[in-house]
């Protein structure tokens, strides 16, 4: 007789391009014939794991991939608000075009989405209503992209209050929780690149060198950091101790690592090394299973 798949409570920390990485330990999960059975994510792992239920996942990475060739300019809806610097209304009406918005009742397995309330000082877990709103209102990183508003509320990215929501997973008996963490302070072991990697990496960075000067946090201590560099860091360093903090107190049956050096918040052209990224952390923990 067969043995039964092994469930899995999964949940999805958030990490802007790092939680691309979620994409390849989902693809390791069900390669070794896991169940995922229930989802819960922060930010990009809301994106991610709310994408994974509706079945769409490799279009989604398709998606993902195809900003190598540099259209990712082309989906920055810059904006003067003093609330933000990116609407990121175009991001999410291209995700539309192919995965449609449903209800998150109507999924395959149950969903959970976190954002921050910051009228009422509190997390908002979004389990049934509409996916888009869900996933607009979680990634809404605080100055970077406009927060949602919903009627006496002011929602924010998730992240800074809980960017690991292992607490609103849902658990069945003899599942497994399994927490992936894309913004974990350990080593980076870095991956092959191909020569036309390389070549795509560095058309976009040209493109983008305007956006990356005020936006994206540098990689060198000796730079001074802009506003927007300081904003970026302050808040991984907080969501870092924040989960670091939640995995002590819930300690999942499986922790998955992904280091917070694997590249920088806004580097979306590095899809498919994010996704190889996430694939060897999971094989590097499951495989001591």
């Amino acid at each position: 007789m067969k043995n039964a798949k092994q469930s899995v409570a999964l949940v999805l920390s958030g990490g802007a391009a790092r939680g691309i990485a979620h994409i390849g330990v989902i693809e390791e999960l069900e390669s070794r014939d896991y169940e995922i059975t229930s989802i819960a994510g922060t930010s990009m792992g809301s994106l991610i794991g709310g994408i994974y239920a509706t079945g769409k996942l490799a279009e989604l990475k398709e998606f993902m991939y195809s900003l190598d060739k540099s259209k990712v300019l082309r989906l920055v809806d810059f904006t003067l608000s003093k609330q933000g610097l990116i609407k990121g209304d175009k991001v999410l009406k291209k995700i539309k075009d192919f995965v449609p918005d449903m209800l998150i009742e109507e999924l395959s397995i149950p969903y959970a989405a976190v954002a921050v309330d910051l009228l009422n000082k509190e997390e908002v877990v979004y389990r049934s209503g509409s996916l888009y709103h869900a996933i607009r209102a979680s990634i809404a990183i605080p100055t970077v992209f406009t927060p949602v508003k919903e009627e006496n509320r002011l929602l924010v990215d998730g992240g800074l209050l809980n960017n690991l929501p292992m607490a609103y997973v849902k658990r069945r008996e003899g599942d497994m929780m399994i927490a992936v963490h894309v913004n974990a302070n350990i080593p980076l072991v870095k991956p092959e690149i191909t020569k036309e990697s390389v070549k795509i990496q560095s058309l976009y960075q040209r493109k983008i060198k305007e956006f990356y000067k005020y936006a994206i946090p540098s990689s060198s201590a000796e730079d001074k950091l802009g506003y927007f560099s300081l904003i970026s860091k302050s808040f991984e360093l907080m969501t870092l101790h924040l989960a670091e903090e939640k995995i002590r107190h819930f300690s999942p049956e499986v922790l998955i690592n992904v280091s917070r050096d694997s590249c920088n918040i806004y580097d979306f052209y590095k899809a498919e090394e994010q996704v190889e990224a996430g694939r060897r952390a999971a094989k590097e923990v499951l495989d001591k299973l």
